[in-house]
């Protein structure tokens, strides 16, 4: 069976299989491939593994050769015509009167091809500007319009937490995320505390998603009437993390029982009502706090 390897060619960017061959390779080598593009740097992910012929992409690439110090020195070169062909696209797109914005720009190790990556609100008829950038810059030129989830990928920065974004930093795809995410997780839906650089929901709603879905599946939603040893009462607060409640009970004053003390009794639930009381009652025996 062919040995199989995982490279990634930009940083936080989508791995793909390539052919080890005989190659003794390892996790974080800088290798040498051949792609669609033509021939491409990038980094091993994946140890080698053996896959079976009909799991394997029907356009497999091999991995040339593990990086020669002749490849890094052409790899940084590249990096510098990446800026001067930003440099020359941004002032060939003026001339143009093209509404669209650069990204990032990629060369292949070769040289033999240069791609812009660029946003727009709409489509865009580049076909002039691209001939124009070809002659300027003496190799084939492409343009790749990108969204705008991708374009905080390729930019970077930092997101609401203080962190870089998780886009640009350890995701590698983008996950469907919801509304309903923020609203499980009882956040603000102010859309400027829930929304990432891209004006977008921001991916970490995802993180902790199933956790809370599951935590909650058998406990009553805020405002929801329940009852308690010390008398009825109504849900005014939930700490899922914490495990814990409050209820504002309708005698006054507040009580906080352990979330299980509020499971109700359906199959599947976790806890049952049963148990659910008797939590509720050992907690309940030592006071509700006033003013939670």
């Amino acid at each position: 069976m062919p040995r199989v390897v995982c490279v990634c060619f930009r940083r936080a960017g989508k791995s793909y299989h390539f052919d080890a061959r005989d190659l003794d390779l390892e996790r974080d080598d800088i290798v040498v491939t051949r792609t669609g593009r033509g021939q491409e740097i990038g980094r091993v992910r994946s140890s080698p593994t053996e896959m079976p012929q009909e799991e394997l992409p029907d356009d497999l690439k091999p991995v040339l050769r593990k990086a020669t110090e002749d490849d890094l020195h052409k790899d940084e070169r590249n990096a510098a015509r990446e800026t001067e062909a930003l440099e020359v696209a941004e002032r060939k797109i003026a001339e143009h009167g093209l509404e669209m914005k650069l990204i990032d720009a990629e060369t292949t190790l070769d040289g033999s091809r240069i791609v812009l990556h660029f946003s727009a609100e709409g489509r865009v008829d580049f076909r002039a500007l691209v001939r124009d950038l070809a002659r300027a810059l003496r190799t084939r030129v492409e343009l790749h319009q990108v969204g705008v989830r991708d374009e905080a990928k390729m930019r970077g920065g930092l997101g609401h937490c203080g962190r870089p974004l998780c886009c640009a930093t350890f995701l590698t795809d983008f996950d469907p995320v919801g509304i309903k995410m923020a609203k499980e997780q009882e956040l603000s839906l102010n859309p400027q505390k829930i929304s990432g650089l891209c004006g977008r929901l921001m991916c970490c709603l995802s993180f902790e998603y199933k956790f809370y879905r599951e935590a909650r599946r058998c406990i009553p939603k805020t405002g929801a009437k329940v009852e308690t040893e010390q008398g009825p009462g109504r849900l005014t607060q939930l700490d899922v993390v914490r495990g814990r409640a409050v209820v504002t009970l309708d005698e006054g004053g507040e009580l906080e029982l352990p979330l299980a003390a509020l499971a109700r009794h359906k199959p599947g639930c976790p806890h049952d009502a049963e148990q659910g009381k008797g939590q509720g009652g050992s907690e309940g025996g030592g006071g509700g706090e006033e003013g939670g």
